[in-house]
């Protein structure tokens, strides 16, 4: 299974996940507590239930590049463009927004 840590701005939101039955998302109880940046995304609204599709959920496959900047990372860490949960905690640790991804040891 790999996962990932979901930061919006500084605080942990919730932990994304891949498995045998597909992607998932769920929001951290602490931050359901104490939303104080908002929800993750429109499409994330603030709820404890797990969200869950058999293909990569849309907004975390958005975070990912394309084009070029996706080809300079493929080429330089040798991923594999149809391993969506790898990419998502290879290449957005770091994204254009208030979102990150952590990899969860």
């Amino acid at each position: 299974m790999k996962r990932g840590l979901v930061y919006k701005k500084d605080k942990l939101a919730g932990t994304v996940w891949e498995d045998e039955n597909g992607y998932s998302f769920q929001y951290n109880e602490e931050y359901l507590r104490s939303p104080i940046y908002g929800v993750v995304s429109r499409t994330f609204p603030l709820r404890s239930e797990t969200f869950n599709d058999k293909n990569m959920l849309p907004f975390f496959d958005g975070l990912i590049p394309e084009g070029w900047l996706l080809e300079i990372a493929l080429d330089n860490w040798k991923l594999d463009k149809r391993d969506r949960m790898n990419l998502l905690l290879t290449l957005c640790e770091d994204c254009i927004g208030d979102i990150s991804i952590k990899k969860k040891k």
